[in-house]
């Protein structure tokens, strides 16, 4: 993961400034999105006896850099009048910088002491806080359409609309909290949407955030030591809704102010409408309080629609997109044949519908039972045609593991990551099922695979490296089918 140069010269170098000019000069070669995605987290951990340590935060991006950036650092020191006698890509043992005037990790977790203070955080307008800061927290916009008209109910999901929509009406004013759960496209978002169009409806003054939006407008506060400002602002709401709660987890300190934030809209009996992908129970990185809490609500969950279900959401958004196009009509063989897609979330089922209804509008051809097939065949495009064996070999390349570890039982973080990556690929590239995934590493069971899928479909949401790494090999197993 090295390379020796040669020493020249017998004075003693400053390698600390040598590495800002080198992160200078890298920024103005790769640009500012690539130099901030690879080389911005770097740190200079050491250079004893002029060989250089450069440090990344995670194992991933120490893999990348080296195998992709570490030739162009060499050089770049090289250009800059200095030659190291080893260079090598490490695991940080130091905290990486802030990229973009985010918050220091430490600082999330222990209340931003004194060693916060060097980071420059930049605020939103500027450092003196005004009567605007806060509209951020009032800015998302909601979607008309999705209302609890045009939600589709069925088996799997009829207790959740209906306890949604009586918690929005007012019937449920015994109940505080409302806590819906379940996986990515299952309509979760549609329903907080529905009942955020329903409390405004009826006068209340209702905030809709998204788990990151609030983790970074109390963050921000705490780090311009106003955060009561924002818990005021916070409270103004007679109606606070959470989309992707698990997102919070990540931080301890925002995870005690959301519980803080509950208990208080509780006690001043005001609603909280709350999402996840999972049961309170299930949230890792959470308190027993705040599971507690959570649990104590109405918890409903959505599970995935069956064939009826599907093919009636299928038919609503064919007469929808009918209204405006009315010459654009999709047969019913070929909904039904979309339906059939029992491992589809509706979301992916609208995102089928949708790519052939506009092949439709603008070839001007019927959409044939054919054309139907081809589309559900390659929905995940070429990389369809790409095997699950496939997909462990360059999996297991990429991380410097053998295939054999991905059917091991091993649930060391070095291989159980990669493992789920894996299985999260199989599932989006190829045709296979849940149970035929599981099966393919090392005997295991459907709800693991499933299980993979939501944890890296989370982490590529939190995590702009790591959604980079998972679309590198992506878009490398497309590219190349055949490897």
């Amino acid at each position: 993961m090295g390379s020796q140069m040669v020493q020249a010269g017998k004075s003693i170098p400053d390698w600390r400034a040598a590495w800002a000019a080198v992160r200078e000069r890298m920024r103005r070669e790769l640009g500012d999105p690539v130099f901030d995605a690879w080389i911005g987290p770097l740190n200079l951990e050491s250079f004893d006896s002029d060989d250089l340590k450069i440090g990344a935060a995670k194992p991933f991006v120490r893999n990348w850099v080296a195998n992709h950036y570490v030739t162009r650092i060499e050089k770049a020191f090289v250009a800059e009048g200095f030659r190291p006698s080893s260079l090598a890509i490490v695991i940080s043992v130091t905290p990486a910088p802030v990229i973009g005037g985010g918050i220091p990790r430490e600082a999330q977790h222990q209340g931003l002491n004194e060693t916060a203070a060097s980071v420059a955080y930049i605020s939103p307008r500027n450092e003196s806080r005004g009567p605007e800061d806060d509209k951020g927290l009032w800015n998302r916009m909601l979607h008309p359409q999705q209302t609890f008209d045009s939600f589709i109910p069925g088996a799997a999901n009829q207790f959740g609309h209906g306890a949604a929509k009586s918690f929005a009406d007012g019937q449920q004013a015994d109940i505080p909290l409302l806590y819906i759960h379940g996986g990515f496209g299952f309509g979760k978002t549609h329903l907080l949407n529905a009942a955020a169009l329903e409390f405004r409806k009826r006068g209340k003054r209702t905030l809709f955030l998204r788990a990151e939006d609030f983790m970074r407008h109390f963050l921000g506060a705490l780090y311009r030591k106003d955060t009561l400002a924002f818990k005021e602002e916070l409270r103004t709401a007679e109606v606070l809704i959470i989309d992707d709660l698990q997102h919070i987890c990540r931080s301890a300190a925002t995870a005690s102010e959301f519980l803080y934030t509950v208990n208080a809209f509780a006690d001043l009996r005001r609603r909280v409408v709350i999402a996840a992908d999972r049961a309170p129970q299930a949230l890792e990185g959470l308190g027993a309080d705040v599971k507690s809490r959570l649990a104590g609500g109405l918890c409903v969950g959505l599970d995935k629609p069956d064939r009826d279900t599907r093919l009636a959401i299928l038919k609503s958004r064919a007469t929808e997109f009918s209204r405006h196009k009315p010459e654009v009509v999709l047969p019913e063989s070929v909904l039904e044949r979309i339906a059939d897609m029992d491992d589809a979330s509706p979301r992916e089922l609208i995102g089928v519908f949708t790519k052939l209804a506009t092949y439709a509008d603008l070839t001007k051809k019927p959409v044939t039972l054919e054309t139907a097939e081809e589309a559900v065949g390659l929905r995940a495009g070429p990389g369809a045609k790409t095997s699950i064996e496939d997909i462990q070999k360059k999996t297991a390349e990429f991380y410097k593991l053998d295939v054999k570890d991905f059917h091991s039982p091993q649930r060391a973080r070095r291989v159980a990551r990669p493992r789920q990556v894996a299985m999260y690929l199989s599932r989006k590239l190829t045709t296979r099922s849940l149970p035929e995934i599981g099966r393919r590493f090392g005997g295991r069971d459907h709800t693991t695979v499933l299980h993979a899928c939501r944890r890296i479909e989370a982490l590529i949401v939190e995590d702009a490296l790591f959604r980079q790494e998972v679309d590198f090999l992506s878009q490398m197993l497309q590219r190349r089918p055949e490897i």
